[in-house]
C-alpha cells in the first residue's frame, strides 16, 4: 500500500460516541471501487470495530483486487437500476449511496444515461430503506447542485444558483437537485432515515492515477516537473476538503443528521480560485512561472461559478476538519511521488 495512504488509514479516527454507533453493524456502501466510496470503506475498516461491508459493484474483479488485503468484507454484484436490491435477503443497518457519474464528457455526451440513472439508483435505496429497518442512509451530493453563483458570499444549504436546463452537462447537477428532492420527500412522507451530504470537490491519497479533475492535473505535472497548464482564465472558485475529513463528515451526518436535511461538507478557509489553486500547487514546483494558460482546446468543464459553501449545519453536529489547503496539496503531491516510487 502507498506509505501516504497508509498513514492517512493509520491517523483516520471518529469520537466514541460515533464509533460505538457504527461497531458491529453491516453497511451497504455504493459506488465503492470509486474515490470516496473506497476510501469510506477503508477509513472505517481501519477502526476495527466489527464493521461488515456489502459492496454493489458492477465490476467484482475491479472491487476483489480493490480490496483483497481486506477481511469481513462481502461483495455483493447487482445493477442499482432494476430492483434486485430490493429482493435481496441481506439487512444492513446503514446505506451510504456513493455511486455517481464523475466523467464531465460523459455527463455531455449521455445526459438521460447521467440525469435518469442519479435519481433511479437513489429511489431504489431509498425503497430499500423503506421497507428495512435501515438506522440511517447517506446520499452523496454535489457543489454542482447549486448551479452558478457570481459572488463570494458564504451559501448556506437554502440557496441556489442558475442552472441552464439546456446545456446537456447539467444533467449531472439536475440530477443532483431531483435525487435530493427524493430523500426530502422519502424522510418527509415515510419516515425514511435518509440525509443529505451535500460535497466540495475533494481530493487526497487515494485518488485514481488517471483521475481528470484539475487538482490531480496539477499534481501530476508538479510530480513530472512540467508546468500547470490551466485551460479557462482560472476564475471559477470553490472551497476544498481532504478526502479523510470528508469521511468523517459523511459519518457526522449518517448519524447524527436530521432526517430529509443536507449538509455542506467543505473546510472554512480553502476558498480560492482555481488559478489560485493552481498557484499553490505550483509553490511545491521547481519550475520558473509554473502556471500557464492555454485556451485554444475545447474541455468539458462545469460552468464557471463561485460557491462559498458555508459548513456551519455540518460544523454544528460535532464535525471538525483537521487540515487546511496547503496540506491538501502537499499531502496529494507527496501520495503521486511515493506511488511512483513503489
Amino acid at each position: 500500500m502507498n506509505s501516504i495512504l497508509k498513514e492517512d488509514l493509520e491517523e483516520f479516527t471518529l469520537p466514541d460516541d460515533l464509533i460505538e454507533a457504527l461497531r458491529g453493524s453491516v453497511m451497504v456502501v455504493t459506488g465503492a471501487t470509486g474515490l470516496i466510496g473506497s476510501m469510506f470503506v477503508r477509513c472505517i475498516h481501519s477502526l476495527r470495530i466489527g464493521v461488515r461491508f456489502i459492496l454493489p459493484v458492477r465490476n467484482s474483479a475491479k472491487a476483489a483486487l480493490m480490496y483483497e488485503d481486506m477481511e469481513d468484507l462481502s461483495i455483493t454484484i447487482t445493477d442499482l437500476n432494476t430492483e434486485d436490491l430490493l429482493k435481496s435477503d441481506f439487512d444492513c443497518d446503514f446505506i451510504v449511496h456513493c455511486a455517481s457519474t464523475t466523467d464531465g464528457t460523459y455527463m455531455s455526451t449521455h445526459p438521460v444515461e447521467t440525469f435518469s440513472s442519479a435519481v433511479e439508483y437513489t429511489k431504489v435505496l431509498l425503497e430499500y430503506c423503506r421497507n428495512h429497518h435501515v438506522k440511517g442512509m447517506v446520499y452523496l451530493s454535489s457543489i454542482e447542485y447549486y448551479g452558478q453563483i457570481f459572488n463570494d458570499a458564504p451559501v448556506t444549504e437554502d440557496m441556489m444558483g442558475y442552472i441552464d436546463h439546456s446545456l446537456a452537462r447539467n444533467s449531472y447537477a439536475l440530477g443532483k437537485q431531483a435525487s435530493e428532492f427524493l430523500i426530502f420527500a422519502y424522510a418527509d412522507e415515510y419516515g425514511v432515515p435518509a440525509k443529505t451530504a451535500r460535497l466540495t470537490q475533494t481530493f487526497g491519497a487515494g485518488i485514481s492515477p488517471d483521475d481528470k479533475r484539475v487538482f490531480a492535473q496539477f499534481a501530476r505535472s508538479v510530480v513530472a516537473g512540467e508546468k500547470i497548464m490551466l485551460h479557462t482564465q482560472g476564475r471559477s472558485a470553490k472551497p476544498y476538503c481532504y478526502l479523510t475529513d470528508c469521511i468523517s463528515a459523511l459519518v457526522y451526518i449518517l448519524v447524527k443528521g436530521k432526517n430529509g436535511e443536507a449538509y455542506n461538507v467543505a473546510t472554512p478557509s480553502t476558498y480560492v480560485t482555481i488559478r489560485e489553486l493552481a498557484e499553490l500547487f505550483g509553490t511545491f514546483s521547481d519550475i520558473e512561472n509554473p502556471v500557464c494558460t492555454d485556451l485554444s482546446a475545447h474541455h468539458d468543464y462545469a460552468p464557471e461559478t463561485r460557491v462559498n459553501m458555508d459548513s456551519s449545519r455540518l460544523i454544528d453536529l460535532g464535525w471538525r476538519p483537521r487540515f487546511p489547503l496547503k496540506y491538501m496539496v502537499r499531502r496529494l503531491i507527496d501520495y503521486l511521488r511515493a506511488s511512483n516510487e513503489e
